[in-house]
């Protein structure tokens, strides 16, 4: 797999993301809530990253992506911008 699609939403905070997972396991939508919350340019547009290579990103987001299970939340993870929720809408 070298390129893959994603969302996601980055806030400054673990309790603030775990907030925002928990919502989002009660059903929020995941583009409205990284509108709402998220502090990365791509919170506009509901937190979609576009599709990237492998390597684009910082390690820890990077191997989120790549080794997470797909279509799900995952997260908590925590890179050097905050802490990010992701979800991974398909890889190649």
């Amino acid at each position: 797999m070298k390129t893959a699609c994603a969302l996601h939403i980055l806030v400054k905070t673990e309790r603030q993301c775990l907030e925002i997972r928990d919502k989002l396991a009660k059903g929020a939508d995941f583009g409205q809530m990284a509108k709402r919350f998220s502090t990365c340019p791509s919170g506009k547009r509901g937190g979609d990253l576009g599709e990237f290579s492998r390597g684009d990103m910082v390690k820890a987001f990077d191997d989120a992506v790549f080794k997470g299970e797909l279509l799900s939340v995952l997260g908590p993870v925590r890179t050097k911008f905050g802490f990010h929720l992701i979800k991974v809408l398909y890889r190649r």
